[in-house]
C-alpha cells in the first residue's frame, strides 16, 4: 500500500513539473522529504517569482502535510533574496475514486477529480509551524496536538490553470 501511495505522489509531482515547464517557467522535482527539500521548486525569471511546492495526492477525504515538510519549503525560499515574489504552495490532488473500508473490504466510490493550490506564506512567521490538513472541498485546517483550527489560505492560480474548480459552491 505504501508503494502505491508513494508512486501516486511521485506521478502528481511529475505532472506539476510537466505543466509548469513552459516558456516563462522552469520547474524541477527535487526529491522531496528523502533529501530534506521541497517536492518541487519553480521559478519565473521574467516576473521574479519563486515557488516552493509540497504536493500531496490521495483517494481519501483529507490530505495532510506534516510541519517539517512545510518548514523545508520556507528554508528554501529564504535562500533566494533575488526573487521579489516568493511563495510556499501546498498542492492537493483528490483523485476520482474515494477509497474506504467496509466490512474488511476496500470499496471505491466515484467522484470528481479536484486540485487545490494553497498559498501558506502566513505560516512563515510562526515559531512552530503546524501540520496542515485539506479536505475534498478545499477547506484547510491547522492541526496540532491540542487543537484543529480552520484557516483560510488563498488559492494560487497556477499558470496552467484555466479556472479554479469549485466543489459544493466553495473555492
Amino acid at each position: 500500500m505504501g508503494n502505491i501511495r508513494r508512486s501516486r505522489g511521485y506521478s502528481y509531482e511529475y505532472l506539476i513539473v510537466k505543466r509548469l515547464n513552459t516558456k516563462q517557467w522552469i520547474a524541477k522535482r527535487l526529491g522531496g522529504s528523502s533529501v530534506g527539500l521541497p517536492d518541487i521548486v519553480a521559478v519565473n525569471n521574467y516576473k521574479g517569482i519563486l515557488l516552493a511546492i509540497e504536493a500531496k495526492s490521495g483517494t481519501g477525504d483529507a490530505l495532510y502535510v506534516p510541519s517539517d515538510q512545510i518548514e523545508r519549503c520556507f528554508s528554501i525560499i529564504k535562500m533566494f533574496n533575488h526573487y521579489s515574489n516568493k511563495h510556499v504552495i501546498l498542492a492537493f490532488k483528490f483523485l476520482r475514486k474515494k477509497r474506504f473500508r467496509r466490512k474488511n473490504a476496500t470499496v471505491y466510490e466515484s467522484r470528481r477529480l479536484v486540485e487545490y493550490y494553497k498559498i501558506v506564506d502566513i505560516l512563515g512567521g510562526k515559531k512552530k509551524i503546524p501540520q496542515i490538513k485539506c479536505n475534498y472541498i478545499g477547506e484547510t485546517f491547522m492541526v496540532s496536538e491540542r487543537f484543529t483550527k480552520q484557516i483560510k489560505f488563498p488559492e494560487f492560480k497556477m499558470p496552467f490553470q484555466t479556472n479554479i474548480r469549485i466543489v459544493n459552491n466553495k473555492v
